[in-house]
């Protein structure tokens, strides 16, 4: 590859041949038809189906995104669990809005959500801490997510200090640490069609009810 061939992509391609998706296929509640696809999702590819791309933006307006994984949702919301104090807790402090996306690669879906954002119960972010595996309680308990660390063995040094003084593993729970959930106003479902002419239905929250439409791809 010459020099100047780097970083051009313009001749990858890739066709896409999942079955469509008809309004009739859809149902009237999206959290019904988000579960379903989650289901089949996670049928499908369990490692990876949670994953899921967070974007928030602060104050002035400047996004940012992110890989995070959703831990639970229902129709209160969907929800994950971080530092506060990282970059995405100090943008949703001073801007509580957001957008999750899910890409389910091998079924050639995705789902974007957008909405409100607020803070979990400390009850709710203490009893996921728990349920965590050690390393990732030690983890969480000394790291400051997002900001400047001299070195690695810094880190590492933290963890073992943590581990010994907790040896029986019983980490205490950090208060700077906890979960969030999107309280959502705005759904996309999109299924990838042959020559790029998806399929692309949104629901937006009307005075209670969910409307429904086909946007064009």
């Amino acid at each position: 590859m010459s020099q100047s061939d780097q970083g051009n992509f313009k001749a990858l391609r890739r066709e896409y041949v999942a079955q469509p998706l008809n309004r009739s296929d859809l149902s009237a509640d999206p959290l019904q038809q988000f579960a379903d696809w989650m289901q089949t999702a996670t049928e499908y590819s369990p490692d990876d189906a949670t994953s899921m791309t967070l974007a928030t933006a602060s104050a002035t307006g400047m996004p940012s995104a992110r890989i995070v994984l959703l831990k639970h949702f229902d129709a209160e919301g969907f929800a994950w669990y971080t530092d506060y104090r990282s970059r995405k807790g100090q943008e949703l402090a001073e801007n509580p809005q957001a957008e999750i996306m899910f890409y389910w690669y091998g079924l050639e879906r995705q789902v974007r959500i957008q909405g409100r954002v607020e803070k979990l119960s400390a009850e709710q972010g203490r009893k996921y801490f728990n349920e965590r595996p050690v390393g990732s309680r030690l983890s969480a308990a000394v790291s400051c997510q997002s900001s400047v660390v001299e070195s690695r063995n810094v880190l590492e040094q933290a963890v073992d200090e943590m581990q010994q003084q907790h040896p029986d593993g019983d980490i205490p729970y950090p208060e700077f640490w906890g979960g969030y959930r999107l309280i959502p106003t705005h759904f996309e479902f999109w299924q990838g069609r042959e020559s790029r002419l998806h399929d692309r239905f949104s629901y937006t929250e009307n005075e209670g009810e969910w409307q429904v439409d086909r946007l064009s791809p």
